[in-house]
């Protein structure tokens, strides 16, 4: 069969439309038959529902330590935005290539792919290993799965390569992400009876003041890394839910905040003082008028920090690969983190740029693909021994 370019392989991708609500089996049913033509095959470790996927495929000997290459295939949703082309169908345009997920970051999968020929056929002395995770999107849900399964496994790959886009640049640290829904429960009355009531979303207002108190202290740190982009902790409330209508008081309101930590601040210790001030300071009086009245707390994800050293052997083959000197850390979340917490060496560094991400008319360019393409003969050639 006639070998397909990144840029093909690119378009069959965006295709599917692997919005995180949607099932991503037809891609891997496509990646899987692509593979096949290759004699190459993997393994699937469902979730809970087995309408989503993992799929972990090996390319050379088994009985070594090889090298990760992973990426997601789900992607954001497109509802709302207002593109000028089908998300769901690749469309080029001076030197770019437009579509949900080029970026972000089927680009990286489409370039491993598109490399699997050559790894098929080239003499690798250590193996190349794939990994294709689901659920990213929604809080790096879906590779936990696959990671149950190899953390067990005796032999660990000596490193990973997680394709978020990073214009190729070798980053070697993100921050914790720990986003958490608040439920406050207050008691009806009508706003006439103002007293006689709790107000759900005044109690949630006070809340948010004391979050947004903890951000601009954790803001003042002196010890500040200049490798982040924002080199400190935040807290940011992105949704706050509540009340009826104007003449009642409210009885509940729903607030979502968001935990960015970098290394060194605990992000479970900031919720535990954010718990603290509701059930100390604000639930008394609420319960005074209302026992039942209060503040739950859950938690939506926990999104592992990456910390990678700068000498580290997976950074410094990620550089020699990516033909990059440099390094930074960033403020978004990955699934870097988990392959590390299983003791896999991991950096990030694959083709587009972050800024690209998530928006209408999402695009990859094609120079970034092709730097890609490098980054690929380049672990073949590695991994060969030459």
């Amino acid at each position: 069969m006639a070998n397909l370019s990144t840029v093909d392989i690119l378009g069959k991708l965006v295709a599917f439309d692997t919005t995180s609500r949607n099932s991503n089996l037809p891609l891997l049913d496509w990646v899987e038959e692509y593979l096949a033509g290759y004699g190459l095959s993997g393994e699937r470790v469902y979730d809970e529902t087995g309408k989503k996927a993992n799929l972990w495929v090996t390319i050379g000997p088994k009985d070594v330590a090889g090298y990760v290459l992973s990426g997601h295939v789900d992607v954001v949703p497109v509802d709302g935005q207002d593109w000028a082309t089908d998300p769901f169908r690749l469309a080029g345009k001076d030197g770019r290539y437009f579509g949900r997920g080029t970026c972000d970051m089927k680009g990286f999968v489409a370039s491993a792919l598109a490399a699997a020929p050559a790894m098929a056929s080239a003499p690798l002395k250590k193996p190349i290993h794939f990994a294709i995770s689901y659920d990213e999107e929604v809080g790096c849900r879906g590779v936990r799965t696959l990671l149950a399964v190899l953390k067990d496994r005796p032999l660990k790959p000596e490193a990973c390569f997680v394709g978020e886009p990073t214009n190729m640049q070798v980053i070697i640290a993100h921050k914790t992400g720990r986003p958490m829904r608040v439920t406050v429960k207050g008691f009806e009355a009508h706003s006439s009876l103002r007293p006689y009531g709790v107000s759900a979303i005044e109690e949630a207002a006070k809340l948010i003041v004391r979050i947004n108190e903890i951000g601009q202290r954790l803001a003042r740190r002196q010890d500040l890394d200049p490798l982040f982009s924002v080199p400190f902790s935040t807290t940011s409330v992105g949704v706050i839910r509540g009340g009826t209508v104007r003449n009642i008081v409210a009885g509940e309101c729903v607030v979502d905040f968001d935990l960015r930590c970098v290394p060194g601040d605990d992000p479970h210790a900031i919720v535990a003082e954010i718990e603290a001030y509701a059930r100390d300071v604000l639930e008394p009086p609420m319960k005074a008028i209302a026992p039942d009245a209060g503040f739950t707390f859950e938690e939506l994800a926990l999104v592992p920090g990456l910390d990678t050293a700068a000498d580290a052997p997976v950074t410094v083959l990620a550089k020699k690969l990516a033909g990059r000197n440099d390094h930074a850390k960033v403020a978004y979340g990955t699934e870097a983190g988990l392959f590390q917490e299983i003791g896999i060496p991991t950096a990030i560094v694959g083709p587009g740029s972050i800024e690209q991400a998530h928006k209408p008319d999402e695009y990859v360019e094609a120079a970034e693909l092709d730097k890609a393409d490098v980054f690929m003969a380049k672990l073949i050639a590695h991994a060969s021994g030459r």
